[in-house]
This record gives C-alpha cells, sequence and structure tokens, in this order.
C-alpha cells in the first residue's frame, strides 16, 4: 500500500498588501497538512485585483504549469475560494487536481465528522458547494466522507447526479437536521428549566479550549469518562459537549464547549451548522478563549467576534481567556476584569478563572424591573427556576417582574429591562 502524500503547491493572491496576507499563507499550508498533503512550494501574487479568469494573471498561470512539471505536484491548493469559471478554466490549463479553501475546509470537516448530525451538516456544506460548479468543472468532487485525497469515498456525490438528484438530496438531508435540531432544542430547554447557567467556550480553531474544557472537568467533576476529544490540530472538535461542573463554592455552571472559528469560514458550514452554533447563543457567559502565544491572536479575536456576531451571540457577555502562557517567557498567571492568563495545558491560572466566572454569574446579582409579553412564558419559567423572580404581576401591556439577576443574565434579558426613569 502505498502512503505518499500527494504533493501539493500552494497559490495566493495578496490583494492591496494585506498585512495579514503571511499569516493566511501558513494558515493554508497548516490546513493543507491537515488534508494529508505535503506542501512543496508557493506561488504568491501582489495583485489589486482578482484575475477573473484565471484567480492569478496569466503569466502566474505559466509559472505554476512549469512548477507542476518540475516539482511532480499534484495538487494546487489556493488560500482563497475560486469561482466555478476560475476553476474550470484553470483545470482545463493545468491538468492537476484543484482545491481552493472552501473544499479544502469542508475535507477536513469531513475527516473530522464523528456524529451523523456532523456528517450530514458537512455533506449539506459540500453538496450546496458542489451545486453551483457542477457544469463548470470536470473534477471529481466526491470527497465529503473524509475518504481524502487519494479515496474519493463512497460514492454519494459523483460528478453523474444531476442538479434535481443533489438538490433532492440536500433537501432529505436538511428534513433530516431538522428533527436533530428539534430534540437539541428539547434538550435545551430542559438546561434552560434547570436554572443552571450555561457557560460556552469559543474561539479559533486549535486555541485550546477543549483542553481547557477537559482540566475544568477533572477538577470540578472529577470524571475521566465525561472528557472531551482534544488534540493539537485544527478543528479536532466539531461536536458541542456539554458538561455540568460544581464550584467549590457550591454553585454550578454547563460547560459547552464548540467548533472552533477560522479566517473565511465557508458560509455553507456556517448555515449548515447553524443548529450547533446556537447552542452557543443561549449561553449566560463566553469563554473566549485564545492562543496568546500567537502573534496574530488579536487577528483570531476579531474573527471569532465577527463570527459570534453573525450568529447572533456578539451581545453576550465575555471573559477573554488568553491561554498558552507557558510558552512565553516570564509571562506569569494573572487577572484583570473580563481578561485571564493561564496555561490550560499546565494548570496555571485556574483559579483566578473561576472567580470572574462566579463573579460574574453569582456575586454580582442586582435587582431589575422587566415587562415581559404574554407569550413570553420560557423565560418567567427559567427565571424562576433560577430563583431570580420577587415579585410577578399581569398588567394590561403584559407581565411585570421584579427580579434579581446576574450581570450576564442583565443582558441575556436587556430588551425586556425598563429604564430606571420609567419604573413605576
Amino acid at each position: 500500500m502505498n502512503n505518499e502524500k500527494e504533493r501539493a503547491l500552494i497559490v495566493g493572491v495578496n490583494l492591496n498588501n494585506d498585512a495579514h496576507f503571511a499569516e493566511a499563507v501558513a494558515e493554508i499550508k497548516n490546513l493543507a497538512i491537515a488534508c494529508d498533503l505535503e506542501p512543496v512550494g508557493e506561488v504568491l501574487q501582489n495583485l489589486a485585483s482578482i484575475h477573473t479568469a484565471h484567480y492569478v494573471g496569466s503569466g502566474k498561470v505559466e509559472e505554476i504549469r512549469l512548477l507542476i512539471e518540475d516539482e511532480a505536484i499534484d495538487v494546487l491548493v489556493f488560500e482563497d475560494e475560486l469561482s466555478p469559471t476560475q476553476m474550470r478554466n484553470l483545470g482545463n490549463l493545468l491538468g492537476v487536481e484543484i482545491l481552493d479553501r472552501t473544499r479544502l475546509i469542508l475535507e477536513i470537516f469531513a475527516r473530522r465528522a464523528k456524529t451523523r448530525e456532523a456528517k450530514s451538516q458537512v455533506e449539506v456544506a459540500n453538496l450546496k458547494y458542489i451545486l453551483p460548479r457542477l457544469r463548470e468543472s470536470n473534477q471529481d468532487f466526491n470527497r465529503q466522507r473524509g475518504g481524502g485525497v487519494k479515496n474519493r469515498g463512497s460514492g454519494e456525490t459523483k460528478l453523474e447526479l444531476d442538479r434535481r438528484k443533489i438538490e433532492s438530496k440536500i433537501a432529505d438531508l436538511e428534513k433530516e437536521l431538522k428533527n436533530i435540531a428539534l430534540d437539541r432544542g428539547n434538550r435545551r430547554k430542559r438546561r434552560q428549566q434547570s436554572g443552571v447557567p450555561i457557560v460556552a467556550l469559543v474561539g479559533y480553531t486549535n486555541a485550546g479550549k477543549s483542553t481547557l474544557m477537559n482540566n475544568l472537568v477533572q477538577k470540578y467533576q472529577n470524571s475521566q469518562d465525561k472528557l472531551v476529544f482534544e488534540k493539537d490540530m485544527l478543528f479536532a472538535t466539531l461536536e458541542t459537549a456539554v458538561r455540568k461542573l460544581q464550584f467549590e463554592n457550591g454553585s454550578r455552571i454547563l460547560l459547552l464547549d464548540t467548533v472552533g472559528f477560522i479566517n473565511k469560514l465557508p458560509h455553507h458550514l456556517v448555515r449548515a451548522f447553524h443548529s450547533t452554533l446556537e447552542e452557543i447563543t443561549e449561553a449566560s457567559l463566553l469563554l473566549h478563549v485564545v492562543d496568546y502565544h500567537n502573534p496574530h491572536y488579536q487577528k483570531h479575536l476579531e474573527v471569532t467576534n465577527a463570527t459570534l456576531a453573525a450568529i447572533g451571540a456578539g451581545h453576550i457577555e465575555q471573559i477573554i481567556v488568553h491561554n498558552k502562557i507557558d510558552l512565553i517567557a516570564d509571562l506569569a498567571p494573572s487577572c484583570q476584569p473580563s481578561q485571564v492568563n493561564l496555561s490550560a495545558k499546565n494548570d496555571l491560572g485556574f483559579t483566578e478563572l473561576i472567580e470572574q466566572i462566579t463573579g460574574k454569574l453569582f456575586n454580582a446579582n442586582q435587582t431589575y424591573q422587566l415587562l415581559l409579553g404574554h407569550h413570553e412564558s420560557q423565560i418567567i419559567t427559567n427565571l424562576k427556576a433560577s430563583g431570580a423572580i420577587l415579585e410577578l404581576a399581569y398588567v394590561d401591556t403584559g407581565i411585570l417582574i421584579v427580579a434579581r439577576l446576574s450581570n450576564a443574565d442583565a443582558l441575556r434579558y436587556e430588551k425586556f429591562i425598563i429604564p430606571p426613569a420609567l419604573n413605576s
């Protein structure tokens, strides 16, 4: 059996001297490696705008063609998403397999998916990527099952399937996912009714979220069988995991581990994983985990915050967790308001983190008046379960409630809070 990796040539365009271009190229190389490819060279070009027909200029296309011959290149990996026309033109001219950024991320997600839900989510995203490219491309797109670049997989999306069959397959998968989402919603309602606040781990891929979660589980649940998968690789976690933790002071939280984000995360994936990502929007607090050792951590913060805003979670209060401080000389665990420096791997800074979590969720409760619509019964149920309601009255305009809320819940229910000037 030949296990030799396919040789990949990285191709990228730096538009208008983008300051983050070098990081983007490094990231696409890591994505290629995660897909079991061997990057052996790169062709980069500075442009004011993308070439409509070939992504790069004609001179670069010729340079790529010569490198394919000289370096025995098997696959071209493009740093950005290619249009169907660009994919077709480059395929006709160069005669090798072409993967753009979106295709590469889809492939990695397919390999990492373990549950039926995750596999179906990736398959939907994959089919929606294929659909507009059916007429334009003569490549084999059958990669969504995680079979790899050499092994094309199970055959469910072979090019000979026509548009109607693919659309029918998408409809069937989305129906299945809708049913799974209903079950997920029921579980989420039960969690809300428990009155235990939800804390979600979010962040750029490979920031250390799963390592942080496992360390917290070991400390505050003492259960090895509740640990989640962790590995130093991109997108190690696709499935959402929820664990109940009880701190030494008796307060409890539900800790939620989520899929990592990445720059230019394919929109098909974001839509396909909507029900999974929706879990984040129900959190009272976000632990925004950052690889503080990465020189581009600020950009990673921005990408994650932009994705959170896109899924409707941008308003939720955050604690910024600067992780991997063990890799930074002379940096000790520390904290300031809404920020903690720690090492999840080396068990440093956890006391400070727990103080921040409990302080935001349990120690800063204030009294508020809320006016809810008569249909907002679930919110009332949640507030009753947590013991937050002090007074409740039915009035003509809705349901008037006096409740003690944490900072996180005050933000969560902000649109229902009556400003002090309007209090009666």
